[in-house]
């Protein structure tokens, strides 16, 4: 069969098998060549894919739940809706959640997942209390903070590198409401952004929209949206009726020209200042979730997101160079998401640092990838880094240049015995 990642980029023959039990599980893992685990198939590169793939999707039992305490065990191939389906109208809500609920824990575990709040909550990982491993010879190991520390600190952001991930014990918090209270604030320019982003740092979730095309004194200019779970309001949300994207867009739709105007438009349509407004959770998290397929609006050719994060004391000058590039490339972005982190973890590989992080999509064309390498070199420059769940095309220096834990992570794997079959595209692209 052909597989691909939410990207629709590379696209690869594979074959591989699923399983219900522990026992499928690892007579699939000892009769297989090198395999990956794959979920939903939401990471936007190829850490993935592989000719051969473990679907993970059907290990999906809740198998506990403390209604005082929050904690949630549950297997890998549970996803963040089903959990938000069936514990949202009960009072409790994910300590942390990406941009997307069309995720399964293993692979929110696997990315080390961040969101609107890291400056506050830090990653997925800081809420799993621990998880269970199986190996490739089918031994099963638990491992957490303080249990097995270093396959923990190596399996969370590990990209399915260091076995499947079987259960995970995870943290949820308690709301009052499905409802969460934004604010939004129209920023000029990106040193208005940066400084808006300090001025709120207490809030508890913060992200904004930036226009990656605007050039000049306008360079960088924002919409700032922040958020506040509610006090008021229901628990159980109303269905969202989805929008369908039922064909793949022409390639000549999405051009600087389109997308300057869309930016345009899109930045005049928010006031300078609109405090306390009720917005549904879900429309607040995952706006692009409702949007069926919303992928194929990049064409058939397929996209792939650029995520990069710079050191704080970095990131005004560096992020001003990165979006002059952009502008005068003309190489822009419908969806550019500027967020602020706080203090980076210590599992080797998660991404984030403390700093600002920029993420912005680019459909496929012969012109990208030679593009991105000059970006990249603008972000080695300045300290940063590339998010690997997003990356289909790093190359191996930028990645040991970037990520000072890969020769613990390697040392890990070896430890294990785990190199030779636990492979991905990107594991063998970046050579780990």
């Amino acid at each position: 069969m052909k597989l691909t990642a939410w990207g629709r980029y590379p696209k690869i023959d594979a074959s591989g098998g699923t399983f219900e039990t522990r026992s499928q599980l690892e007579r699939l893992l000892r009769d297989s060549d090198p395999v990956i685990p794959h979920g939903m198939g939401r990471s936007y590169g190829d850490s993935a894919l592989n000719p051969k793939v473990l679907w993970t999707r059907r290990f999906d039992k809740i198998l506990d739940f403390d209604p005082k305490t929050g904690l949630l065990h549950v297997e890998c191939g549970v996803t963040l809706a089903e959990i938000i389906d069936l514990f949202l109208p009960r009072g409790w809500f994910l300590s942390v959640t990406p941009g997307t609920k069309f995720i399964t824990v293993g692979g929110a575990i696997a990315s080390d997942v961040h969101g609107k709040n890291h400056h506050h909550a830090g990653c997925f990982s800081n809420y799993v209390r621990h998880l269970e491993l199986m190996f490739p010879d089918g031994e099963v190991r638990r491992c957490g903070p303080d249990e097995d520390a270093d396959l923990f600190r190596s399996t969370c952001g590990g990209m399915g590198l260091t076995g499947v991930i079987l259960t995970a014990v995870i943290q949820l918090q308690p709301v009052t409401s499905s409802f969460i209270r934004e604010t939004v604030i129209r920023c000029h320019n990106l040193e208005d952004v940066f400084h808006r982003f300090e001025d709120h740092g207490d809030a508890r979730y913060s992200v904004a929209w930036i226009d990656c095309l605007a050039s000049g004194g306008s360079i960088g200019r924002s919409v700032l949206m922040l958020g506040e779970h509610s006090a008021s309001g229901r628990l159980k949300p109303e269905p969202l009726e989805p929008l369908p994207m039922p064909m793949d867009l022409p390639g000549f739709c999405l051009n600087r020209y389109s997308v300057a105007l869309f930016n345009r438009l899109y930045y005049r349509s928010h006031p300078d200042y609109a405090e306390g407004q009720l917005k549904p959770l879900e429309t607040f998290f995952y706006p692009l979730d409702r949007i069926s397929s919303w992928n194929r609006m990049y064409g058939r050719g397929g996209f792939t997101q650029y995520q990069l994060v710079l050191p704080k004391e970095a990131s005004a000058s560096g992020l001003r160079e990165i979006l002059k590039r952009i502008a005068t490339a003309g190489l822009g972005s419908f969806l550019g998401v500027l967020k602020l982190f706080g203090p980076e973890n210590d599992n080797l590989l998660s991404f984030p640092m403390e700093g600002y992080t920029l993420a912005l999509d680019f459909k496929i064309e012969p012109r990208l990838f030679p593009f991105l390498d000059e970006l990249d070199r603008i972000v080695l420059d300045h300290g940063g880094r590339l998010y690997l769940t997003k990356d289909v095309r790093m190359g191996r220096d930028m990645f040991i240049r970037s990520y000072p834990g890969w020769k613990e992570f390697e040392s890990v794997r070896e430890k294990y015995g785990l190199k030779s079959k636990l492979q991905s595209l990107q594991s063998q692209r970046l050579g780990i």
